[in-house]
Protein backbone atom coordinates (compact mmCIF):
# COMPACT_ATOMS: atom_id res chain seq x y z
CA UNK A 1 0.00 0.00 0.00
CA UNK A 2 2.94 2.34 0.61
CA UNK A 3 4.23 4.72 -2.04
CA UNK A 4 7.22 2.61 -3.22
CA UNK A 5 4.78 -0.16 -4.17
CA UNK A 6 2.78 2.14 -6.46
CA UNK A 7 4.12 2.63 -9.96
CA UNK A 8 3.70 5.47 -12.40
CA UNK A 9 2.69 8.40 -10.20
CA UNK A 10 5.98 9.96 -9.06
CA UNK A 11 4.87 13.45 -10.14
CA UNK A 12 1.65 13.18 -8.14
CA UNK A 13 3.47 11.98 -5.05
CA UNK A 14 6.00 14.81 -5.39
CA UNK A 15 3.12 17.28 -5.51
CA UNK A 16 1.80 16.05 -2.17
CA UNK A 17 5.29 15.83 -0.68
CA UNK A 18 5.95 19.47 -1.61
CA UNK A 19 2.64 20.49 -0.06
CA UNK A 20 3.50 18.73 3.22
CA UNK A 21 7.03 20.14 3.27
CA UNK A 22 5.66 23.67 2.82
CA UNK A 23 2.83 23.11 5.29
CA UNK A 24 0.36 23.85 2.50
CA UNK A 25 -1.57 20.60 2.27
CA UNK A 26 -5.09 21.40 1.09
CA UNK A 27 -8.38 20.15 2.49
CA UNK A 28 -9.83 18.48 -0.61
CA UNK A 29 -8.22 16.85 -3.64
CA UNK A 30 -9.77 15.18 -6.68
CA UNK A 31 -7.56 12.41 -8.10
CA UNK A 32 -8.71 12.02 -11.69
CA UNK A 33 -7.48 9.76 -14.47
CA UNK A 34 -8.26 6.64 -16.53
CA UNK A 35 -9.78 3.55 -14.96
CA UNK A 36 -7.41 1.02 -13.45
CA UNK A 37 -4.22 3.11 -13.14
CA UNK A 38 -3.97 3.02 -9.33
CA UNK A 39 -5.77 6.18 -8.17
CA UNK A 40 -7.45 4.41 -5.25
CA UNK A 41 -4.18 2.80 -4.22
CA UNK A 42 -2.61 6.25 -4.32
CA UNK A 43 -5.35 7.67 -2.08
CA UNK A 44 -4.90 4.88 0.47
CA UNK A 45 -1.11 5.25 0.38
CA UNK A 46 -1.48 8.96 1.16
CA UNK A 47 -3.85 8.15 4.01
CA UNK A 48 -1.45 5.55 5.36
CA UNK A 49 1.49 7.95 5.24
CA UNK A 50 -0.48 10.73 6.97
CA UNK A 51 -1.96 8.49 9.68
CA UNK A 52 1.23 6.54 10.49
CA UNK A 53 2.26 7.64 14.04
CA UNK A 54 5.98 7.01 13.50
CA UNK A 55 6.81 7.60 9.81
CA UNK A 56 10.45 6.86 8.93
CA UNK A 57 10.48 9.86 6.59
CA UNK A 58 8.18 12.66 5.53
CA UNK A 59 5.01 11.33 3.90
CA UNK A 60 6.28 7.76 4.19
CA UNK A 61 4.43 5.03 6.08
CA UNK A 62 6.34 2.51 8.17
CA UNK A 63 4.08 -0.36 6.95
CA UNK A 64 4.64 -2.17 10.26
CA UNK A 65 2.54 -0.44 12.91
CA UNK A 66 -1.11 -1.24 13.75
CA UNK A 67 -2.22 2.08 12.22
CA UNK A 68 -0.69 1.20 8.84
CA UNK A 69 -2.32 -2.24 8.94
CA UNK A 70 -5.68 -0.68 9.75
CA UNK A 71 -5.46 1.79 6.87
CA UNK A 72 -4.57 -1.04 4.48
CA UNK A 73 -7.67 -2.90 5.69
CA UNK A 74 -9.79 0.31 5.67
CA UNK A 75 -10.57 -0.17 9.38
CA UNK A 76 -8.64 2.75 10.88
CA UNK A 77 -11.02 4.79 13.08
CA UNK A 78 -9.85 8.07 11.54
CA UNK A 79 -10.19 6.85 7.94
CA UNK A 80 -13.68 7.15 6.46
CA UNK A 81 -14.38 5.49 3.11
CA UNK A 82 -17.38 6.03 0.85
CA UNK A 83 -17.97 3.81 -2.17
CA UNK A 84 -20.91 2.98 -4.40
CA UNK A 85 -22.84 0.03 -2.91
CA UNK A 86 -22.66 -3.25 -4.85
CA UNK A 87 -25.26 -3.41 -7.58
CA UNK A 88 -25.88 0.36 -7.54
CA UNK A 89 -25.05 2.90 -10.24
CA UNK A 90 -25.06 5.98 -8.00
CA UNK A 91 -23.89 7.03 -4.54
CA UNK A 92 -27.02 7.17 -2.35
CA UNK A 93 -27.66 10.42 -0.51
CA UNK A 94 -28.20 8.51 2.75
CA UNK A 95 -24.70 7.01 2.54
CA UNK A 96 -23.27 10.46 1.85
CA UNK A 97 -25.00 11.97 4.87
CA UNK A 98 -23.67 9.20 7.10
CA UNK A 99 -20.17 9.72 5.68
CA UNK A 100 -20.31 13.46 6.40
CA UNK A 101 -21.68 12.87 9.92
CA UNK A 102 -18.75 10.60 10.80
CA UNK A 103 -16.27 13.10 9.38
CA UNK A 104 -17.66 15.72 11.76
CA UNK A 105 -16.69 13.66 14.82
CA UNK A 106 -13.46 14.33 16.71
CA UNK A 107 -10.51 12.19 15.57
CA UNK A 108 -9.98 9.09 17.70
CA UNK A 109 -6.18 9.27 17.39
CA UNK A 110 -4.05 12.32 16.78
CA UNK A 111 -5.54 15.41 15.14
CA UNK A 112 -6.36 14.23 11.61
CA UNK A 113 -9.22 12.49 9.85
CA UNK A 114 -9.15 11.41 6.21
CA UNK A 115 -12.18 10.79 4.04
CA UNK A 116 -11.84 8.86 0.77
CA UNK A 117 -14.66 8.93 -1.80
CA UNK A 118 -13.75 6.01 -4.06
CA UNK A 119 -16.43 6.59 -6.70
CA UNK A 120 -16.85 10.34 -7.16
CA UNK A 121 -18.02 9.63 -10.73
CA UNK A 122 -21.16 8.14 -9.21
CA UNK A 123 -22.47 11.26 -7.44
CA UNK A 124 -26.07 12.09 -8.24
CA UNK A 125 -27.42 15.58 -7.66
CA UNK A 126 -28.71 14.71 -4.18
CA UNK A 127 -25.52 13.10 -2.89
CA UNK A 128 -23.36 15.82 -4.45
CA UNK A 129 -25.41 18.59 -2.86
CA UNK A 130 -25.37 16.79 0.50
CA UNK A 131 -21.56 16.77 0.31
CA UNK A 132 -21.13 20.46 -0.52
CA UNK A 133 -21.13 21.87 3.02
CA UNK A 134 -18.55 19.34 4.24
CA UNK A 135 -16.47 19.90 1.12
CA UNK A 136 -16.62 23.67 1.47
CA UNK A 137 -15.88 23.73 5.21
CA UNK A 138 -14.31 20.42 6.26
CA UNK A 139 -13.98 19.84 10.01
CA UNK A 140 -10.56 20.92 11.38
CA UNK A 141 -7.81 18.45 10.52
CA UNK A 142 -9.86 16.73 7.80
CA UNK A 143 -8.41 15.77 4.43
CA UNK A 144 -10.81 14.71 1.66
CA UNK A 145 -9.59 12.59 -1.26
CA UNK A 146 -12.03 12.07 -4.12
CA UNK A 147 -11.30 9.55 -6.88
CA UNK A 148 -12.82 9.85 -10.37
CA UNK A 149 -12.11 8.89 -13.96
CA UNK A 150 -13.29 12.22 -15.39
CA UNK A 151 -14.40 15.69 -14.36
CA UNK A 152 -17.24 15.62 -16.90
CA UNK A 153 -19.87 14.13 -14.60
CA UNK A 154 -19.06 16.20 -11.52
CA UNK A 155 -21.01 19.33 -10.65
CA UNK A 156 -19.09 22.61 -11.04
CA UNK A 157 -19.73 23.24 -7.34
CA UNK A 158 -17.82 20.05 -6.49
CA UNK A 159 -14.94 20.83 -8.85
CA UNK A 160 -14.56 24.40 -7.61
CA UNK A 161 -14.01 23.16 -4.04
CA UNK A 162 -11.30 20.61 -4.91
CA UNK A 163 -7.74 20.80 -6.07
CA UNK A 164 -7.74 18.64 -9.21
CA UNK A 165 -4.76 16.27 -9.45
CA UNK A 166 -4.50 14.53 -12.82
CA UNK A 167 -3.06 11.02 -12.77
CA UNK A 168 -1.63 9.82 -16.07
CA UNK A 169 -2.01 6.42 -17.69
CA UNK A 170 0.80 4.02 -16.87
CA UNK A 171 3.74 3.45 -19.18
CA UNK A 172 4.31 0.09 -20.86
CA UNK A 173 7.38 -0.39 -18.65
CA UNK A 174 5.26 0.10 -15.50
CA UNK A 175 2.60 -2.28 -16.80
CA UNK A 176 5.19 -4.94 -17.61
CA UNK A 177 6.60 -4.62 -14.09
CA UNK A 178 3.12 -4.92 -12.56
CA UNK A 179 2.34 -8.02 -14.63
CA UNK A 180 5.64 -9.54 -13.54
CA UNK A 181 4.77 -8.83 -9.89
CA UNK A 182 1.51 -10.72 -10.44
CA UNK A 183 3.42 -13.63 -11.95
CA UNK A 184 1.58 -13.24 -15.25
CA UNK A 185 3.03 -14.70 -18.43
CA UNK A 186 6.53 -14.64 -19.84
CA UNK A 187 8.36 -11.56 -21.14
CA UNK A 188 6.83 -11.58 -24.68
CA UNK A 189 3.29 -12.04 -23.31
CA UNK A 190 3.77 -9.25 -20.77
CA UNK A 191 4.99 -6.91 -23.50
CA UNK A 192 1.96 -7.74 -25.68
CA UNK A 193 -0.49 -7.23 -22.80
CA UNK A 194 1.15 -3.91 -21.88
CA UNK A 195 0.72 -2.67 -25.46
CA UNK A 196 -2.95 -3.65 -25.50
CA UNK A 197 -3.87 -2.32 -22.05
CA UNK A 198 -4.01 1.38 -22.88
CA UNK A 199 -2.08 2.39 -19.77
CA UNK A 200 -4.41 0.57 -17.34
CA UNK A 201 -3.01 -2.02 -14.93
CA UNK A 202 -6.49 -3.40 -14.25
CA UNK A 203 -7.03 -3.90 -17.97
CA UNK A 204 -3.62 -5.55 -18.45
CA UNK A 205 -4.36 -8.07 -15.68
CA UNK A 206 -7.86 -8.71 -17.02
CA UNK A 207 -6.53 -9.30 -20.54
CA UNK A 208 -4.35 -12.08 -19.17
CA UNK A 209 -7.38 -13.94 -17.80
CA UNK A 210 -7.94 -17.15 -19.84
CA UNK A 211 -11.69 -16.54 -19.47
CA UNK A 212 -11.36 -13.39 -21.57
CA UNK A 213 -9.46 -15.22 -24.32
CA UNK A 214 -12.23 -17.85 -24.48
CA UNK A 215 -14.97 -15.22 -24.49
CA UNK A 216 -13.19 -13.18 -27.17
CA UNK A 217 -12.94 -16.18 -29.48
CA UNK A 218 -16.60 -17.15 -29.00
CA UNK A 219 -17.92 -13.61 -29.41
CA UNK A 220 -15.88 -12.84 -32.53
CA UNK A 221 -16.76 -16.15 -34.15
CA UNK A 222 -20.43 -15.35 -33.60
CA UNK A 223 -20.35 -11.70 -34.64
CA UNK A 224 -18.27 -12.33 -37.76
CA UNK A 225 -20.31 -15.32 -38.95
CA UNK A 226 -22.63 -14.93 -41.98
CA UNK A 227 -25.71 -15.59 -39.83
CA UNK A 228 -25.09 -14.33 -36.26
CA UNK A 229 -27.52 -15.38 -33.54
CA UNK A 230 -28.51 -12.20 -31.66
CA UNK A 231 -29.95 -13.98 -28.61
CA UNK A 232 -27.02 -16.31 -28.00
CA UNK A 233 -24.45 -13.55 -28.50
CA UNK A 234 -26.27 -11.17 -26.15
CA UNK A 235 -26.53 -13.99 -23.59
CA UNK A 236 -22.81 -14.80 -23.98
CA UNK A 237 -21.80 -11.18 -23.41
CA UNK A 238 -24.24 -10.76 -20.51
CA UNK A 239 -22.82 -13.87 -18.81
CA UNK A 240 -19.28 -12.53 -19.19
CA UNK A 241 -20.44 -9.21 -17.72
CA UNK A 242 -22.20 -10.92 -14.79
CA UNK A 243 -19.16 -13.05 -13.96
CA UNK A 244 -17.40 -9.85 -12.87
CA UNK A 245 -19.70 -9.85 -9.83
CA UNK A 246 -21.46 -6.80 -8.43
CA UNK A 247 -18.37 -4.61 -8.23
CA UNK A 248 -19.06 -1.74 -10.62
CA UNK A 249 -15.37 -1.07 -11.34
CA UNK A 250 -14.79 -4.72 -12.34
CA UNK A 251 -17.88 -4.61 -14.55
CA UNK A 252 -16.70 -1.44 -16.28
CA UNK A 253 -13.24 -2.93 -16.79
CA UNK A 254 -14.75 -5.95 -18.52
CA UNK A 255 -17.08 -3.79 -20.62
CA UNK A 256 -14.21 -1.56 -21.68
CA UNK A 257 -12.11 -4.62 -22.57
CA UNK A 258 -14.80 -6.03 -24.83
CA UNK A 259 -15.49 -2.71 -26.52
CA UNK A 260 -11.79 -2.10 -27.14
CA UNK A 261 -11.56 -5.59 -28.63
CA UNK A 262 -14.48 -4.81 -30.96
CA UNK A 263 -12.99 -1.44 -31.88
CA UNK A 264 -9.67 -3.09 -32.77
CA UNK A 265 -11.48 -5.76 -34.78
CA UNK A 266 -13.45 -3.18 -36.75
CA UNK A 267 -10.32 -1.15 -37.42
CA UNK A 268 -8.64 -4.27 -38.79
CA UNK A 269 -11.70 -5.01 -40.95
CA UNK A 270 -11.73 -1.42 -42.20
CA UNK A 271 -8.10 -1.72 -43.26
CA UNK A 272 -8.86 -4.94 -45.11
CA UNK A 273 -11.83 -3.34 -46.87
CA UNK A 274 -9.49 -0.62 -48.13
CA UNK A 275 -6.94 -3.12 -49.41
CA UNK A 276 -4.40 -2.74 -46.61
CA UNK A 277 -2.70 -5.65 -44.86
CA UNK A 278 -3.21 -6.63 -41.21
CA UNK A 279 -0.60 -8.50 -39.21
CA UNK A 280 -0.60 -10.20 -35.79
CA UNK A 281 -3.82 -12.14 -36.45
CA UNK A 282 -4.24 -15.89 -36.55
CA UNK A 283 -4.92 -17.29 -40.02
CA UNK A 284 -8.46 -18.46 -39.21
CA UNK A 285 -9.42 -15.12 -37.66
CA UNK A 286 -7.93 -13.23 -40.61
CA UNK A 287 -10.04 -15.27 -43.05
CA UNK A 288 -13.23 -14.58 -41.08
CA UNK A 289 -12.36 -10.90 -40.86
CA UNK A 290 -11.75 -10.63 -44.62
CA UNK A 291 -15.11 -12.27 -45.37
CA UNK A 292 -16.79 -10.00 -42.82
CA UNK A 293 -15.23 -6.90 -44.40
CA UNK A 294 -16.33 -7.97 -47.87
CA UNK A 295 -19.92 -8.60 -46.75
CA UNK A 296 -20.36 -5.30 -44.96
CA UNK A 297 -18.23 -2.91 -46.97
CA UNK A 298 -16.33 0.18 -45.86
CA UNK A 299 -19.32 2.43 -45.14
CA UNK A 300 -21.05 -0.08 -42.85
CA UNK A 301 -17.80 -0.87 -41.03
CA UNK A 302 -17.34 2.84 -40.32
CA UNK A 303 -20.89 3.00 -38.94
CA UNK A 304 -20.22 0.09 -36.59
CA UNK A 305 -16.92 1.59 -35.49
CA UNK A 306 -18.68 4.84 -34.61
CA UNK A 307 -21.29 2.90 -32.62
CA UNK A 308 -18.60 1.11 -30.60
CA UNK A 309 -16.73 4.34 -29.89
CA UNK A 310 -19.97 5.88 -28.69
CA UNK A 311 -20.68 2.84 -26.50
CA UNK A 312 -17.22 3.18 -24.95
CA UNK A 313 -18.17 6.76 -24.05
CA UNK A 314 -21.40 5.48 -22.46
CA UNK A 315 -19.45 2.99 -20.33
CA UNK A 316 -17.25 5.82 -19.04
CA UNK A 317 -20.39 7.79 -18.18
CA UNK A 318 -21.84 4.87 -16.20
CA UNK A 319 -24.75 4.04 -18.50
CA UNK A 320 -26.28 0.70 -17.46
CA UNK A 321 -23.96 -1.87 -18.99
CA UNK A 322 -26.56 -4.38 -20.08
CA UNK A 323 -28.14 -1.72 -22.30
CA UNK A 324 -24.77 -1.08 -23.92
CA UNK A 325 -24.29 -4.81 -24.52
CA UNK A 326 -27.65 -5.29 -26.20
CA UNK A 327 -27.29 -2.15 -28.33
CA UNK A 328 -23.90 -3.17 -29.73
CA UNK A 329 -24.86 -6.78 -30.45
CA UNK A 330 -28.00 -5.51 -32.18
CA UNK A 331 -25.90 -3.17 -34.34
CA UNK A 332 -23.58 -5.98 -35.40
CA UNK A 333 -26.42 -8.33 -36.28
CA UNK A 334 -28.75 -5.82 -37.97
CA UNK A 335 -28.99 -5.10 -41.67
CA UNK A 336 -26.61 -7.88 -42.64
CA UNK A 337 -26.24 -8.69 -46.30
CA UNK A 338 -27.36 -12.32 -46.71
CA UNK A 339 -24.67 -14.69 -47.95
CA UNK A 340 -24.80 -15.96 -51.50
CA UNK A 341 -26.22 -19.35 -52.42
Amino acid sequence: MSWPAIRGHAAVWQLFLNAVQQNRLGQAYLLVGPEGIGKKRLAYALAQALLCPQPPALLTACNRCPACAQVAAATHPDLLVLRTPAGKQELPVAAMREFCAHLALTPVRGSRKIGIVEDADDFNDESANAFLKTLEEPPPGTLLLLVATSTDRLLPTILSRCQVVRCAALSEADLIAILEQHGIGDAPQRSRLARLAGGSAARAVALADPAFATFRRQLLEGLLSPRPDFRSLAALWTQFHDEAGKDSAAQRTRAALVLQMLIDTLRHALKLSLGATVSDLEAAELLRLKAFAERLGTARLMELLEQCLQADHYVERRVQLILVVEAIVAQFTANRVPPGP
